[in-house]
This record gives structure tokens, C-alpha cells and sequence, in this order.
């Protein structure tokens, strides 16, 4: 916005804006009571179109992994790690994949999309969701290509780095746009579809793994890698003809009109006063547009989950199973196709677990969901570290009963982050934000998490080869820390309005200290 609503309604008369607006005054019950409407076929493809932003984040998540578990791939690319698995017998089975090289490939991606994430706050902020999605998909379609097309790591990497500055882009602006579009009551689920195309993008991405290792020629991996273009088409077609979300209009120009117009299609009613008047005295609130806004005291609780809950997603140790989950079943014993095939279990057990939680989100609650897949994840841990420190040594492989109690519980280690903070990781942070700070806030989220995607993925093979089973402790004992944060500090943010939520904090045992005191 380049000036206030104040003087964007000066020409129509400020006077009347509330009369325009159908009472005036910032109700508070209002807009959760009067403005929800129902869910419509419009927000319904709108929000599945945008979804689909997911994809592209867990396409990418899958198929690195699996490629650096092929055979020909690796003897193209990194051959001293092909050599090391296949000939080296002295070598720990913890250590087989410790290369700062295949670390490089697999992180490149993230530190892109670090900094493209801070870039994509200012593009969804001035031009809107749409403009962020649609750049975000085409920097992921050259990526896709020049990674399916590359003859030396320089293009390898060059391709990382373009998938990253997609998914730095879509993962800043889709969940944003999805709980701007979605009815408070059905907020949670409609976020969660975010989450659910994240993991169909892994299921497609370990199916075609499976299906590209099968090429006799050896060039499998090239079709894994260049298919990123086929989830990346519909999200960057399909963004050039999305509706922009009211809260974005009002926020770029002050159109109430346009933003009317928008509101009441995806509500499916007349009446969008209380929502709309809600919206607009929160812009009229913006005092600054930079990161120094987040800084203020009010908005403690808000930076302090900023930080925390992307910490605490990635400290789960989930990403680093999804990267590196068929070297891990190398590791252990399977043999290519096997740890390939494994990983397609253990996508599909993600991906309906995800649908799980969709289900439940609204109804549950977000804080119930966290203790349920804090606890599950907690026990999975523990359990598959014992197992590998009692029956995986430094040499040979694992009983086969043993290395299926392995997969199985790695599966319900799955199952718990799918039902917790694999989709509420996104949603929490799409919807504690005012407006005023949204995209902001949610630049900080998706930054944070890379910077420790990447420092987990870059350390992870290191940290194996050198504490070997105890990695699973050392996540298990994050997720204990998760779990009481969650417990002691986490309010439940179901069915309230978006443009209310600062509500949660006032009422909170322990943030209404903070906040109360900036008033």
C-alpha cells in the first residue's frame, strides 16, 4: 500500500465508511459469528489449485533421496561414495554415505530457498499471493529441467538451487493464501491440504524412484529428476488465473469494492460486512512494512513460535528420514529396489496419516493433535535407535525380522508427524499473524526452516557416521522438548477468526503477561 486507507477513502468521504461497511466499529463477535458463510465450490478448487504448491516441495523431498541411492547415479556424480559403498569392506555401514559433496547436492536447495523466502515476503506483500506462487512454480519447471538435463555437478547443483528459489517462493506464499481463503471453521483442514500435496509429492516421488531404478540403461535418474516440471505446470498455469485474497487487495491498493466483490464470492453470501470491516482495521492499523514491526513487544508470542515451531519441524528429524530414508535402509541391509520399495510404504503411511489429520484438525484441535504425534514420535525413536544399537553393528547387515521392526516403526514414526507437525507446522504459523505482519511472519517461518533443513541435511551423514544409532536419541530428545513446549506453551487457535486471533494470547496463562503489558 503505498498510503493509508484513511486517504484511500477520502474520495467516496470517510464518514461513511462505516455505513458503507453496514454498522462500523471493529465487532467483535461479529465476524466470527455473521461473515463465515459456507464452504463453496469456488474456495474449494481455489484452495486445491494452490495446495498444489506442496507438490513441489515434496516431489523434491522424495526424489533426492531417492536418486542418491541409485547405482548410476551416484557413479556419475559422486563416485567416491559409489566406490566406498560397493568395494569398501573396512568401511562402518554408518559412514558409507558420509560425503560433504552428496551433503552439498541435497542442501544447496535449501540455502536457496532461504534467501528466496525473504524475497518472496516483499513480492506476496506488494503483489500479491498469486505473483509469489506464480514465480515460485516457474523458478521450479527450469529447475526440473536443467537438473533432468545436467551432464556435470555444476548443472546438478545450478538446478538445486533453482528448485530452491521455488519452493522458497510457493512454501512463503500458499499457506498464507490458503488460510486467507478458508472459512475460520474449516481453516484447519483447508491448510492442511497444503500438507497432503507435500506428501503426495513424496508418495510420486518414491513411486516413480521405484519405477525410474528399473531403467536397464542407467539413466532412470534423469527422468526423476526432470518429471519436477510435471507437479510444477499446474501450480504456475493455474496461478495466473487464482482469485488474489481479499486481505491481500484491501492490504496492496484499499479497493473495498473489488475486495466486497471477492469476499462474497467465496463465502457464498451477501452479508461479508463484520469480515470485511475486520480486515480493514487492521490495514488501517499498519504503521511500518518491515521486519522492525515484528520486533514490537505486542507481537512477542507471534516471533517467538516464528522461530520455534519451523525449529522444532525440522529437530523431529523427519527430513532427514524423507532424504535419506533409502540410504538409511541401504544401511541396514535392503538392496536397492528394496529401500526403494520401502520408501513408497512409508509415503503412503505419511500421506494418509496427513488426510487423518485433516479430518481431525477442526475438531480435535491443533494442541491435542501435537501431544498425540509428539508421543508416538517420541516412542519411535527410541525404539529404532535400541534396535540398531543392539543388532546393527559396524559391518554386515541386520536380520531380516529385525530390519522389518525397523520399517514398521519408522512407519509410525511417519504416522505421528503426519499427524501433527508435518501439517500443523504450516497451518499454526499461516493463521497467528495479523495482517499487518502475515507475510512478514510467514518469511521468518519458511526462512528459519530452511536454515535448518539445510544445517540438519548438510550435518546429518556426519552425524551417523559418528553417532550412529544414537541419532535417533539425539531427535528423540528434541521431540520430548517439543512436546512440553507444546504442552505448557501452545494455545488452541481452532474456529477463531484469523483477523481475531490476537484473542489467544490475551487469554493465555503465559503470553498475557507480554502482551498485556504492551497495552
Amino acid at each position: 500500500m503505498t498510503r493509508s486507507l484513511e486517504e484511500s477513502f477520502e474520495g467516496s468521504g470517510k464518514g461513511n465508511m462505516e455505513e458503507e461497511l453496514g454498522g462500523g466499529g471493529r465487532s467483535e463477535e461479529g465476524a466470527c459469528n455473521n461473515s463465515h458463510g459456507r464452504l463453496t465450490p469456488y474456495v474449494i478448487l481455489s484452495c486445491l489449485l494452490a495446495a498444489t504448491g506442496g507438490v513441489l516441495f515434496g516431489y523434491d523431498l522424495g526424489i533426492s533421496g531417492g536418486v542418491t541411492s541409485m547405482e548410476p547415479f551416484l557413479k556419475k556424480f559422486f563416485p567416491e561414495v559409489y566406490t566406498k559403498m560397493k568395494e569398501d569392506l573396512s568401511i562402518s555401514n554408518y559412514c558409507k554415505f558420509d560425503s560433504q559433496l552428496l551433503t552439498t547436492f541435497t542442501s544447496s536447495l535449501y540455502i536457496a530457498g532461504l534467501f528466496a523466502s525473504f524475497l518472496a515476503s516483499s513480492v506476496t506483500r506488494v503483489f500479491g499471493r498469486r505473483a509469489s506462487m506464480l514465480a515460485g512454480g516457474a523458478a521450479f519447471l527450469a529447475g526440473g529441467a536443467l537438473g533432468g538435463a545436467a551432464t556435470n555437478i555444476y548443472m546438478l547443483i545450478l538446478g538445486r538451487v533453482l528448485l530452491g528459489v521455488g519452493i522458497g517462493f510457493t512454501n512463503q506464499s500458499v499457506p498464507v493464501y490458503l488460510s486467507e481463503m478458508a472459512p475460520p471453521e474449516h481453516r484447519g483442514a483447508i491448510n492442511n491440504g497444503f500438507e497432503v500435496c507435500v506428501g503426495l509429492g513424496v508418495l510420486f516421488a518414491n513411486l516413480i524412484n521405484y519405477a525410474t531404478q528399473k531403467i536397464s540403461s542407467g539413466w532412470g535418474w534423469r527422468l526423476s529428476l526432470a518429471l519436477a516440471v510435471v507437479p510444477a505446470t499446474p501450480l504456475t498455469l493455474g496461478a495466473m488465473f487464482l482469485p488474489e485474497t481479499p486481505n491481500s487487495i484491501i492490504q496492496r491498493n484499499g479497493d473495498i469494492q473489488h475486495a466486497r466483490k471477492v469476499l462474497q464470492r467465496i463465502r457464498g453470501i451477501d452479508n461479508v460486512d463484520a469480515e470485511l470491516n475486520d480486515i480493514i482495521f487492521v490495514c488501517n492499523n499498519v504503521s511500518k512494512r518491515d521486519y522492525k514491526q515484528i520486533m514490537q513487544r505486542k507481537y512477542r508470542p507471534q516471533l517467538v513460535m516464528a522461530f520455534l515451531i519451523p525449529f522444532f519441524q525440522q529437530v523431529t528429524g523427519i527430513n532427514v528420514v524423507t532424504f535419506y530414508v533409502p540410504l538409511l535402509f541401504r544401511t541396514i541391509g535392503l538392496g536397492e529396489s528394496a529401500s526403494l520399495m520401502s520408501t513408497v510404504v512409508t509415503g503412503v503411511v505419511g500421506t494418509g496419516s496427513i488426510i487423518v489429520a485433516m479430518v481431525l484438525v477442526d475438531r480435535l484441535g491443533r494442541r491435542e493433535l501435537f501431544l498425540i504425534g509428539g508421543v508416538q514420535m517420541l516412542v519411535s525413536q527410541v525404539v529404532i535407535g535400541a534396535v540398531m544399537a543392539a543388532e546393527l553393528g559396524d559391518h554386515g547387515g541386520m536380520s531380516t525380522g529385525y530390519t522389518w521392526i525397523v520399517l514398521v516403526v519408522i512407519c509410525v514414526y511417519v504416522a505421528g508427524f503426519g499427524l501433527s507437525w508435518g501439517p500443523l507446522a504450516w497451518l499454526v504459523p499461516s493463521e497467528i499473524f495479523p495482517l499487518e505482519i502475515r507475510s512478514t511472519g510467514q518469511s521468518i517461518v519458511v526462512g528459519v526452516g530452511f536454515v535448518f533443513i539445510f544445517v540438519i541435511a548438510q550435518s546429518f551423514l556426519s552425524m551417523l557416521c559418528h553417532l550412529k544409532s544414537g541419532i535417533f536419541f539425539f531427535f528423540g530428545g528434541w521431540v520430548l522438548v517439543m512436546t512440553l513446549f507444546t504442552y505448557f506453551f501452545m494455545p488452541e487457535t481452532k474456529n477463531i477468526h484469523i483477523e481475531k486471533m490476537e484473542r489467544v494470547w490475551r487469554e493465555h496463562w503465559f503470553w498475557k503477561k507480554i502482551v498485556r503489558d504492551e497495552e
